[in-house]
């Protein structure tokens, strides 16, 4: 007989400290859970909300964190050190370096600074061994050109957090062995190409995120997003790799438990 209990999934990036969600994180958390999300990371985009991101992991089991400067931020922020991430990559929770990367549609005024924040972030993932999560958008040519140039000076994992760039980037990343992360824009009905992308990416290479409070899947666009939207993405994903919701479930949280391994299921909370 089928099980009512949903697939474990996993929601490998988040904004559990945003305004929009930390107001009632244990209902947010709750509605995870229920929906099968059974452990998520949460972002730091600053890191002087580290203590703040660090604190929600802490408080909550199942949840991990993950800090770096957002490439929008860079400019305004004081350049992490890698010495900074090293020390933050101690912590028993603290799962990947970032988000960190290239975004050149709102800020491509201060590419330059971002392009040495990228480079001071693959030197910490190189160090640490922790995964490195880019941000990537209208920066193709030049992400690949960084990625591809850091990877040859010392090896390091990488997921492409929210994929949403073109089929180029997709396979030079996927060529250094790094993986795709798709969101609920891979829902959206615009979306056929990206769509097209994913399905030709090997399926052991695939996460699943919200990226929430941002992005909702349908049936919920436009509305704030949650980590329990999970499942709708997932719905999709299932479906572009001819699987069962449950398989497809199952293999993508096989790959995050490969590309996180600190937050792997048979590891401990601290």
């Amino acid at each position: 007989m089928p099980s009512d209990t949903p697939p474990e999934l996993v929601d490998s990036h988040c904004h559990l400290d945003f305004p929009d969600l930390i107001g009632e994180l244990p209902d947010v958390i709750a509605r995870a859970r229920a929906a099968g999300v059974t452990r998520m990371v949460t972002i730091c985009t600053r890191l002087k909300n580290e203590p703040t991101v660090r604190a929600i992991a802490e408080a909550h089991d199942g949840v991990f964190y993950a800090a770096g400067t957002h490439p929008m931020s860079a400019a305004e922020e004081p350049l992490a050190t890698v010495e900074q991430l090293i020390a933050l990559s101690r912590h028993p929770k603290f799962v990947g370096i970032g988000e960190t990367g290239l975004d050149y549609h709102y800020t491509a005024d201060s590419a330059e600074v971002q392009k040495t924040s990228l480079r001071l972030h693959i030197t910490a993932a190189q160090e640490t061994g922790l995964p490195l999560i880019i941000h990537s958008r209208a920066a193709d040519d030049d992400m690949a050109a960084i990625l591809t140039e850091g990877f040859r000076e010392g090896p390091y994992t990488c997921v492409m957090h929210c994929f949403s760039s073109g089929a180029a980037l997709a396979k030079a990343a996927l060529d250094l062995g790094f993986y795709l992360s798709m969101s609920g824009i891979a829902t959206f009905p615009k979306s056929q190409e990206l769509r097209d992308i994913f399905a030709a990416a090997p399926v052991d290479r695939i996460l699943l995120e919200t990226d929430s409070p941002y992005l909702a899947p349908i049936p919920y666009r436009g509305k704030r997003n949650e980590p329990a939207y999970t499942a709708f993405t997932a719905k999709t994903g299932a479906a572009l790799y001819g699987m069962s919701e449950a398989e497809f479930a199952a293999q993508t949280t096989a790959n995050f438990d490969r590309l996180f391994p600190r937050a792997a299921r048979k590891a401990k909370a601290a």
